[in-house]
């Protein structure tokens, strides 16, 4: 759904319910971002094997992993879902905390987001996703550049991400929130 002249300022999370399914949307302070057709082959391997691995890490250990389309909330405060004005898909994630998980959604931040980045939102995923997660306290921020074999990893630290600590997608990486999460790269995609 494109931003229009009917589309009142800011949109809301009650607005994006309310839009048609067929296309994704995240929402950036209020702004409509349209998310990039579906993602490539790639990108969904990447997705896969990162969110597999989290997963069988987690077993039996109250952090969930999830994938997305899972819409994630940044409230600002107390306000009510549908008042909330930044709503983001990561690609890959992590709550420790349950009470976060609620039945569509998750509200707040989660612990560990990762973004595979793509060509059409790699800007978006490097700038003004960075900056939300960082305000709102996602504990630790990875960016996977595929093309380039990167990973940058953003610790947050006195509530601010420094300068991202950068690594060849080779061997293996473990969550520093959660050392027993040790993602392997050479895995076959």
């Amino acid at each position: 759904m494109a931003q229009s002249s009917t589309q009142p300022l800011p949109a809301t999370y009650g607005d994006y319910q309310a839009w048609p399914d067929d296309q994704r949307y995240e929402l950036i302070e209020g702004l409509v971002q349209a998310m990039a057709p579906a993602p490539s082959v790639s990108h969904q391997q990447w997705v896969l094997s990162i969110a597999t691995q989290a997963r069988n890490a987690l077993r039996g250990q109250p952090c969930q992993p999830f994938v997305a389309p899972v819409d994630v909330l940044f409230p600002r405060g107390d306000e009510a879902d549908s008042e909330v004005r930044t709503v983001l898909q990561p690609d890959v994630f992590i709550v420790c905390d349950p009470s976060r998980i609620e039945r569509n959604a998750i509200r707040g931040a989660p612990d560990w987001v990762v973004e595979v980045l793509s060509p059409g939102t790699a800007s978006r995923d490097h700038i003004a996703k960075r900056r939300i997660y960082e305000s709102a306290g996602v504990r630790e921020y990875w960016l996977v550049h595929p093309e380039d074999r990167l990973l940058m990893i953003y610790r947050l630290e006195q509530g601010v991400y420094g300068k991202p600590e950068v690594q060849e997608l080779h061997g293996e990486t473990a969550i520093g929130i959660l050392p027993e999460v040790i993602i392997q790269w050479d895995e076959p995609l």
